[in-house]
């Protein structure tokens, strides 16, 4: 029980997320045909921020020519893990360059609850640390030669996802943004058309750690600041459903995490659309 709690206190603040990643992958869903046969490389990149070195992974695909729109991947409450650099791999193949970001810093990874936990709380309890570390990242993606950097979005799984929708909030230069099964608080106050970026929302109806009272403020903060937002709520789905590991890793940690696959591929091609939509092709 002692490990439960404040493993269900750093959820319910923020938004937990599966626990660490394994050999599965998730499914390659509603992918764009390119032009030729992809080539996907994968780069580790490292940056520097007030002393802190910041390990990212950077994929594109070297056979498509030409600048691409860059995608922010933000990982969930364990660290920058596989499961992140697979979702960007998946986006090069789709045609974009894509940075899975790193926001704790020095490599550090939880194995634990209690170590995502403590890890979190460093960005959440000092928010402008959170800024800097995403608009450095946005900032590495922009400055590569494959990405067109008038063109950039930002996706987040869990803590991921509610710190793209903090991003749009602030009104960052960001094409779109989609949050995948994350927190919806607001941590900042929002003028009426401060957000520029397209809002996408992908949510599991069965998600306990965000009630319905917390949708309900984030939908009338929408329509109240002028948005162009979408929410998608996937019945029978609960937290963590995009993630293949949630079931086991639920079970491991005594939390109420489960993957299902059709809300998985049915969201993922929902952000193919977004994507398509916000560059225009």
């Amino acid at each position: 029980m002692r490990l439960l709690l404040p493993c269900l206190l750093a959820i319910m603040i923020l938004g937990a997320c599966t626990a660490p990643d394994s050999e599965s992958a998730p499914p390659a869903a509603a992918m764009a045909t390119p032009a030729a046969e992809p080539d996907v490389r994968g780069e580790e990149i490292a940056y520097e921020i007030d002393g802190v070195q910041l390990n990212g992974y950077l994929a594109y695909d070297a056979a498509r020519e030409g600048a691409r729109p860059g995608v922010l991947v933000v990982h969930e409450w364990w660290g920058h893990n596989e499961y992140a650099r697979r979702r960007a791999r998946m986006l090069a193949e789709m045609g974009y360059t894509a940075l899975a970001v790193d926001m704790y810093g020095d490599g550090k990874y939880a194995e634990h609850p209690q170590d995502a936990q403590k890890f979190m709380m460093e960005i959440v309890s000092d928010l402008d640390l959170g800024v800097e570390r995403f608009r450095a990242a946005h900032q590495l993606l922009d400055g590569h030669e494959t990405t067109d950097a008038s063109r950039t979005a930002a996706i987040g799984y869990c803590f991921g996802g509610a710190i793209v929708l903090h991003m749009a909030r602030l009104g960052d230069d960001l094409a779109a943004v989609a949050s995948f099964h994350g927190d919806l608080i607001s941590r900042t106050e929002v003028e009426p058309g401060g957000i520029a970026a397209r809002v996408l929302v992908l949510h599991g109806a069965d998600d306990p750690f965000v009630p319905a009272e917390q949708i309900e403020a984030f939908k009338a903060e929408m329509d109240a600041v002028d948005a162009d937002w979408r929410f998608i709520a996937y019945e029978g789905a609960k937290h963590s459903f995009t993630n293949p590991d949630a079931t086991a890793n639920g079970e491991k940690f005594g939390m109420p995490l489960e993957y299902q696959r059709q809300a998985d591929e049915q969201s993922w091609a929902e952000l193919e659309t977004l994507l398509t939509e916000s560059f225009g092709g």
